[in-house]
């Protein structure tokens, strides 16, 4: 099983190789002029009926669902190097060589020298965003730094900086952190809880970003011991864990951003890796393992069919996207260190997902449909995400 997987990799790393680790994304075509306009439409139609407006606008969006190359070639979208892709790469090649040595070295300093030579300019320290203007509530123009993407990269740092030694690399992290506190919107609900904003622009409170920002802040005090990093940690963590609902689930927005509340699959996945990361910093100081576990079985019983099918939401199936196949491997894989079956399920869902969702050339379809599949090999998407995914795995299969 373990060569099974390892073979999957190896053929999706020769893919990447190939490519220049560039490619397209979900979100390139919707940054065009064209579709930041129909995505302003959306929300002003879902604000003012107060339900999802996407059915309204999907005559606007069936072309780039349907005819994702043909789109792309239209508005002249090119392959591009994205922050976040390169910063999976990192980990998951770091972890590669960390088990095997070899070329993957070699491969994981080129994606670090690449962020460090890409990070969004006129910030407190090292951060980035996406290669493409996009639309949330607001608009964010590309390379805005985001929450999201500048914790995944700065975690590549805390990955070199723990597997070579190299005090550089827990000093870009250590900047990152900078990012977090002097530049992103915290808001201070109460002296015990925090949330971070998703960029410099917004206010919004968003539980995987909140998260994710603070699990860097804990890995960055797991060596530093810089007290304000712990205690910002904890309070993050307080947020999370008040507002979390009583079945184990999160939605994805939090209190008190009144939007529509859905729970999803890879958001919920983000939510206990990083509750996870951060409880193996704080030890006994971690209060919410009951939290953890009963959004771990919310997790495995409410978002995957069988222990191995990614679900959408917890009502839907369709569509069976790659994101949410990645982000299962990765989540279990970690986990199983708490309870072992969780090892099972994440195999289980590599399985499933090399069987159905792989090309021949060796990347990973983007989406199972119920009549079609979306066979684009979306790098940031699903590429990065199955690479560090499979590599977290062997780490799981091999023991």
């Amino acid at each position: 099983m373990e060569k099974w997987f390892s073979d999957s990799l190896k053929s999706l790393d020769g893919w990447l190789e190939a490519n220049d680790c560039r490619g397209f994304d979900p979100y390139d075509l919707l940054g065009t002029k064209f579709y930041l306009a129909v995505s302003s439409v959306s929300i002003i139609l879902r604000d003012s009926l107060k339900k999802d407006a996407r059915r309204l606008t999907y005559p606007f969006r069936f072309p780039a669902i349907h005819s994702p190359k043909l789109m792309r070639r239209a508005f002249r979208i090119r392959p591009q190097y994205n922050a976040k892709a390169l910063a999976l790469f990192a980990r998951g090649y770091l972890n590669l060589y960390r088990r095997t040595g070899g070329k993957y070295l070699e491969k994981a300093l080129k994606a670090l020298e690449w962020l460090t030579k890409n990070c969004s300019r006129g910030y407190s320290g090292y951060c980035w965003g996406y290669p493409f203007d996009w639309m949330s509530r607001i608009f964010v123009p590309k390379e805005t730094p985001s929450v999201v993407v500048s914790s995944i990269a700065a975690n590549a740092f805390v990955d070199a900086y723990e597997i070579l030694g190299d005090r550089k690399y827990l000093d870009v992290a250590e900047s990152t952190c900078d990012f977090l506190l002097n530049d992103l919107n915290i808001d201070v609900v109460n002296e015990d809880m925090i949330c971070f904003s998703y960029t410099p622009l917004d206010h919004f409170h968003v539980h995987n970003a909140n998260l994710l920002g603070a699990s860097l802040l804990a890995r960055v005090y797991a060596h530093t011991k810089r007290e304000e990093h712990g205690r910002l940690t904890e309070k993050a963590v307080r947020f999370a864990t008040y507002h979390q609902n009583r079945d184990g689930s999160w939605y994805y927005w939090a209190p008190p951003d009144r939007l529509l509340y859905t729970i999803d699959n890879y958001h919920t996945g983000f939510n206990l890796e990083h509750l996870y990361v951060i409880k193996n910093v704080l030890k006994g100081k971690f209060c919410y393992g009951g939290n953890l576990e009963k959004g771990a079985e919310y997790y495995r019983r409410n978002l995957f069919v069988n222990d191995a099918i990614p679900k959408f939401t917890p009502r839907s199936l369709y569509p069976i996207d790659i994101h949410n196949a990645a982000q299962g491997i990765v989540t279990f894989s970690m986990l199983s260190e708490l309870n072992p079956q969780y090892a099972k399920v994440a195999e289980n869902i590599a399985k499933w997902t090399i069987v159905n969702m792989r090309s021949e050339d060796g990347y990973f379809y983007y989406r199972i449909y119920r009549h079609r599949i979306d066979k684009m090999p979306y790098v940031r998407w699903g590429q990065a995400w199955m690479l560090y995914a499979l590599a977290r795995l062997i780490d799981v299969v091999s023991g």
